[in-house]
């Protein structure tokens, strides 16, 4: 993943504030993703590799996690998850972060690598693969 390291350094910092607010974006819906976190840390591989075949993954990696509170997003994901699909999308999150007194529309491209469904509510966990100004 190529990133810009300022920017994705201010998204950090920006998920610890309480006022962060993200969007995910799935077939033609929006839903508000909260108690999001971002971190960078270890994966379990001892080098780069191509996992599957089907994505590339580092030794390190930016890792996203956050919690929609709308049920019907679940068959929605279905397609989306790594691991046994060989099919799998990535999924689109929006927010807007105060980056030097500027205000920047931010994407974030991730791929969904788990997820834990609650009775009233679904955790998400991503690796982000693109982030960008838009």
């Amino acid at each position: 993943m190529t990133v810009d390291e300022n920017l994705l350094n201010s998204l950090i910092d920006f998920t610890k504030s309480a006022s962060s607010r993200f969007i995910l974006h799935l077939k033609n819906n929006s839903y508000p993703l909260t108690k999001v976190q971002v971190t960078h840390s270890s994966i379990p591989v001892n080098e780069p590799t191509t996992r599957g075949g089907v994505y590339f993954s580092e030794k390190f990696a930016y890792k996203m996690k956050g919690t929609i509170e709308d049920l019907s997003v679940v068959p929605l994901l279905t397609k989306k998850m790594l691991g046994p699909n060989t099919e799998f999308g990535e999924l689109k999150i929006t927010t807007v972060i105060d980056v030097e007194g500027n205000q920047k529309n931010l994407e974030i491209s991730t791929n969904l690598t788990n997820s834990v469904q609650t009775p009233d509510s679904i955790e998400l966990s991503m690796i982000i693969v693109k982030l960008e100004s838009v």
